[in-house]
């Protein structure tokens, strides 16, 4: 039996959903092909065919459909055609902007008692290329959504611009001599402006999406320290072989993943795996690539390169659960496919009724234009990207980044909030959260900890050395001090020789936990660090405990109470142990606690969520990007990874856990406002057509109404600006 192969192919020249099912279904009807997945977002097709195929049979069937298919490139190739494009857009938007204002700016001034208007030659040569060389993008696309019998965007804007350019035409030529006709250029060179700007704001979104995967790339060091015969040779990642030996240096990320060979030391795992705490590594122990090594030189065998990677697999899943979101059918596109045909029904109804009515055809033509004018898709374009640009320039002010139009279409429905803890809850790093003195002297077991632990950049000794000095207590110097590889440390502080480290210390040392036996179960189940302090000499004895752990971040309880207010329901999800996450779940009153899940499981985890209703995903590493992109909505928490930012669809940008019920009531509003906008646009056509259609307005009228949709719709938009996190209020006077 033959198996599949899969091909991902680049598409360009789709502009919204609809053109991505057009892609899909011409895909589809290749033979041997038996699943597709056409990406709007990432402009990429995704095909699982049976057995093997030729590329170009594939990338023919996309042509025929009027898109383009390319093979694959490289990452930079990708990102200079992306940028080229980019900069295109650019320029042609300033261009059309730049012949435009001339047009409108007379209607600007006419409220100020200032009568004036360009000649028709100047408004005829200004809208000319505005109309055929910029505009020409809508034609194609036009064309193409009219071969499909189909409608969209492109069709609507194409069909109104047309109508206002061409009625211009019509009435320069008919003028009397010597007399000013009324034109209706900057109608038409306006909206294609304004449909130019929307469209240039789209493909800045979508190569933020890209990005996610650039960005994860990023990650995995290009080059390694490969040992050959005991000899250290720099050499690139791609050089390496399975069973091959690396040297990793001390803060320096792990470049494949494999087993250590020789030496101790602790490895930052948290960006993998959502372990808080720094993992101790010694020969025989798995490391992860992408990893950062902590104190200690280790030598690592190579066991998973290039796709078997963790890394690669992490990055497997982003692009799957990209891909798996099947881009929302906006409602624009919606109505659109129904709204042109009808417009264009209407129009020609009523050329034809004022024709057979006995009408002039002049009289019937310019009816049937003000039809056509009066349903132009002006107000209809900008109800969506002024309550996007005022919503998200808001809440922007107040630290929240909304870069997914999916997020503010989902976040009205949002039932349950799922938290990564570490680094979103919690503030990441370890901190002393209970110790105990045998003797009952707390501050000066501290004291002796601090004095060990001096000089040190391990993360646990920091957290000694902060409780220190916090407490304002002296912290001596120790003499023939010593690190007990894989143990602790050690060291004489005024002629007792003192030792401090993990329980391995202990059970060398054979002394008893004596009343510390209690304490130190309790708080391990809690899933803490313990550290025995133990003098070895002169008197062998156990002189305290020390628990390390996370600690909750400000604000967390209370982003969780305005989400229960809210009846939404609060999920937690992290990788680290069972007992450090039910720590936190109860302190915050959270029920739902999945502990010791992997990357993979994460993304299932909150897939199975989205069953009972619309989930968003907060968290800030790496390990949390395939959850981001599975979720409906992904918030990524600020100080964590550019990785889980791009997987997201709002970015907070500090690491207030607040923050995340008041990106939930923003991005409310503003599809609140969207819906708002978009009803009165077709209020004014619903209204203003069958006016239009029975004479009662002429294109003058049909303009202004018109223009009237668009202040209306921006107006409301603006009113979003006013807006105030409720859940931040107290922070500000």
């Amino acid at each position: 039996m033959n198996g599949s192969t899969t091909f991902d192919l680049p598409i360009s020249g789709m502009t919204c959903a609809s053109c991505a099912g057009r892609v899909e279904r011409a895909l589809g009807k290749v033979p041997g092909v038996q699943s597709v997945s056409v990406n709007l977002a990432n402009e990429r097709a995704h095909i699982e065919v049976l057995g093997q195929m030729d590329p170009s049979v594939l990338i023919a069937a996309v042509d025929k459909a009027g898109y383009t298919a390319t093979l694959p490139q490289s990452e930079t190739a990708t990102q200079a055609s992306q940028e080229q494009r980019l900069t295109h857009e650019r320029w042609s938007l300033l261009l059309a902007i730049l012949l435009a204002a001339p047009l409108v700016l007379p209607m600007l001034v006419q409220p100020f008692g200032l009568h004036w208007m360009l000649p028709a030659w100047v408004q005829f040569a200004l809208a000319t290329p505005v109309q055929f060389i910029f505009g020409a993008r809508f034609y194609i696309a036009a064309w193409k959504a009219v071969r499909a019998g189909a409608g969209n965007m492109d069709l609507l804007v194409a069909i109104g611009t047309s109508a206002g350019y061409g009625l211009s035409i019509y009435e320069w030529l008919t003028a009397s001599a010597g007399t000013m006709p009324h034109l209706y250029f900057e109608a038409s060179a306006v909206v294609i402006a304004l449909v130019l700007l929307g469209k240039y704001l789209e493909s800045r979104a979508k190569r933020q999406t890209a990005s996610a995967i650039r960005a994860l790339e990023a990650l995995r060091p290009e080059r390694a320290i490969q040992v050959i015969d005991g000899r250290e040779q720099d050499v690139a990642i791609t050089a390496l072989k399975l069973n091959d030996l690396v040297l990793v240096k001390p803060g320096e990320r792990f470049p494949v993943d494999g087993e250590v060979v020789e030496g101790q030391s602790h490895a930052d795992e948290a960006l993998i795996s959502g372990e808080s705490l720094p993992v101790p590594k010694q020969p025989g122990d798995a490391v992860t690539g992408g990893a950062i090594n902590g104190e200690g030189r280790l030598l690592v065998r190579t066991l998973a390169l290039g796709a078997e990677s963790v890394l690669a697999r992490i990055i497997r899943l982003v692009e799957d659960a990209q891909a798996a979101k099947a881009p929302i059918q906006k409602l624009v596109d919606k109505v659109s496919q129904v709204f042109v045909p009808v417009v264009l029904v209407l129009a020609l109804a009523t050329l034809t009724g004022w024709w057979l009515y006995g009408a002039p055809l002049e009289v019937a033509l310019i009816n049937a234009v003000t039809v056509l004018v009066i349903a132009c898709p002006c107000a209809l374009g900008l109800a969506t990207p002024t309550a996007i640009m005022a919503g998200t320039g808001v809440a922007a002010r107040h630290g929240i980044l909304i870069k997914d139009a999916e997020a503010l279409e989902r976040a009205h429905e949002v039932s349950a909030v799922v938290f990564d803890k570490t680094g979103t809850l919690t503030s990441g790093a370890p901190k002393i959260a209970h110790l105990a003195a045998v003797d009952g002297n707390e501050a000066a077991l501290l004291q002796q900890a601090g004095a060990l632990q001096r000089g040190s950049e391990h993360p646990l000794a920091k957290a000694v050395l902060d409780a220190c000095a916090e407490q304002g207590l002296n912290v001596a110097d120790v003499s023939a001090s010593q690190s007990l590889t894989g143990r602790g440390i050690a060291g004489t502080l005024d002629g007792r020789q003192l030792a401090l480290g993990n329980r391995r210390l202990l059970e060398e040392t054979g002394l008893s936990t004596g009343d510390l036996a209690d304490s130190a179960s309790a708080w391990e189940a809690e899933g803490r660090t313990l550290s025995w302090l133990i003098e070895q000499s002169p008197q062998p004895r156990v002189l305290g405990l020390f628990a390390f752990g996370d600690t909750l971040k400000p604000g967390a309880l209370q982003a969780i109470q305005a989400l229960k207010a809210r009846h939404i329901s609060s999920h937690l999800l992290t990788g680290d142990n069972r007992g450090s996450a039910r720590v936190v779940a109860e302190a915050l009153g959270i029920d739902d606690v999945h502990a010791e899940v992997l990357p993979a499981d994460k993304a299932a985890t909150v897939a199975e969520l989205k069953k009972t209703g619309v989930v968003a995903m907060v968290g800030d590493g790496i390990n949390d990007a395939p959850a981001l992109a599975a979720a409906d909505i992904g918030i990524a928490m600020g100080g964590g990874t550019d990785v889980a930012m791009h997987a997201a669809g709002i970015t907070l940008m500090r690491g207030d856990p607040r923050l995340v019920p008041a990106a939930l009531e923003i991005s409310r509003k503003t599809y609140a406002k969207i819906r708002q906008n978009l009803f009165w646009a077709f209020v004014y056509n619903l209204i203003g057509i069958p006016l239009a259609a029975f004479g009662l307005l002429n294109p003058v009228m049909a303009g202004a109404a018109m223009a009237l949709s668009s202040v209306s719709v921006v107006s409301n938009a603006l009113l979003l600006k006013t807006w105030k996190p409720k859940d931040l209020e107290d922070e500000r006077p």
